[in-house]
């Protein structure tokens, strides 16, 4: 395994599709996006037509077969996608990384040929937008003590509970929701389930007023009696858990791709501003202070780029991924939040307003370090993958 994984970092590189796949999304994220990601972080909007634009360029099911409607490409193209969208609205990346990695790829991985037929082409093609559904109002990172049940009734399922922080929360149309169908197994007796926001019985908090990434309709899904059909379980029963597991892995790799160009915006803007701003007579990109901060963040953006496309060229060539996705997320997540802070501190006092995006870059940074899965239970994975190395070396 290291030597096969010494050769593919001393190999990797972009292809040439993968570059003109760089240059074409930064090219639409510039012309459609940045301008807006302004005005709907001051007004809460969600950019549903930011995602039917995508939709239209056959962008939001980059990863999923074709045979379904997909873009069959691979995850590192899709690293590239987010973080180009990201670089100028972080929302509508993340807007796109959950519909995509969170909802859609667990139905092209793990749903019935049904479930496929009946979902995966609406997704693929953006008629349908997607949600994820794990974490509750008393639990987050402790996914297993979820609450929400899920009661078998011979020919459907009834579900009850109650999901918060859900990003496309009320503007989703369909969801992919975990809960508990046998709550004394505990983890293993959580299963996966497809919910449509149209069925009797599904209704939506208020939207959480929130310090970044304001305008993905962060909400609680709430579920009172919510009759499912039986064709809707994803997987087999007591499946939830390692579904979600599985998707979290790669939901990871998107979360650092939305930080890294969270990061490399941050650097754009500090680096532009230091040219031109003067300070005793020079450009303050004279002044060493300046230069090693922008060096520390150029070269950090760089090491993380790297991690994210080792982890996403593992998962391409299905190999165990699960530490290089937490270890990219880990790093790129902080990463954008220090770099986003320096880009303040660049910037002065005018970083410190909103005539300057360094701002919102700093509050959207923040959350990077906390959604599908903490800074700490990254380190947690990334040490239990570590003592699982060692011990079957020795």
């Amino acid at each position: 395994m290291e030597k096969l994984l010494e050769k593919q970092i001393q190999t990797f590189k972009l292809t040439e599709e993968q570059e003109l796949l760089r240059k074409t999304v930064r090219e639409i994220a510039g012309d459609n996006f940045k301008e807006k990601a302004r005005e709907i972080d001051k007004s809460h909007r969600f950019p549903r037509e930011n995602f039917d634009l995508l939709a239209k360029l056959e962008m939001v099911g980059l990863t999923l077969p074709e045979a379904y409607g997909g873009g069959g490409m691979n995850y590192v193209s899709y690293a590239i996608v987010i973080e180009e969208i990201a670089r100028v609205c972080a929302t509508t990346s993340v807007i796109l990384a959950a519909h995509l990695s969170l909802c859609s790829v667990p139905v092209s991985i793990f749903g019935s040929n049904v479930l496929k037929e009946k979902y995966l082409k609406k997704l693929a093609k953006g008629e349908y937008l997607g949600a994820f559904c794990l974490s509750e109002p008393g639990n987050g990172s402790d996914a297993a003590a979820m609450l929400t049940r899920a009661y078998d009734k011979c020919d459907h399922f009834i579900l009850n509970g109650t999901k918060a922080w859900i990003t496309n929360g009320s503007q989703a149309d369909v969801y992919l929701v975990l809960a508990q169908t046998n709550p004394e197994l505990k983890h293993k007796g959580v299963s996966a389930f497809i919910v449509e926001k149209n069925m009797p019985g599904v209704s939506f908090g208020k939207l959480e007023d929130k310090l970044g990434i304001r305008a993905s309709a962060t909400c609680q899904v709430r579920l009172d009696n919510v009759k499912v059909p039986k064709e809707n379980l994803l997987g087999n029963i007591g499946d939830g858990f390692k579904i979600a597991m599985i998707t979290l892995d790669g939901g990871r790799i998107g979360i650092a791709a939305q930080a890294i160009g969270i990061a490399q915006a941050s650097y754009d803007l500090a680096s532009s501003y230091a040219k031109t701003r003067e300070a005793f007579g020079k450009k303050i990109i004279s002044f060493q202070a300046i230069q090693f901060m922008l060096v520390e963040i150029a070269t950090e953006i760089e090491a993380g780029r790297l991690l994210i496309y080792q982890a996403a060229n593992m998962h391409d060539q299905g190999l165990k991924f699960t530490r290089q996705s937490a270890e990219a997320k880990l790093f790129c997540s902080e990463l954008a939040s220090k770099a986003s802070n320096k880009a303040v501190q660049i910037l002065g006092g005018y970083g410190y307003t909103t005539e300057y995006d360094a701002e919102r870059y700093l509050r959207d940074a923040k959350i990077t370090e906390i959604y599908e899965g903490t800074s700490e239970i990254q380190r947690i994975v990334i040490a239990d993958n570590i003592i699982k190395e060692l011990g079957a070396k020795n």
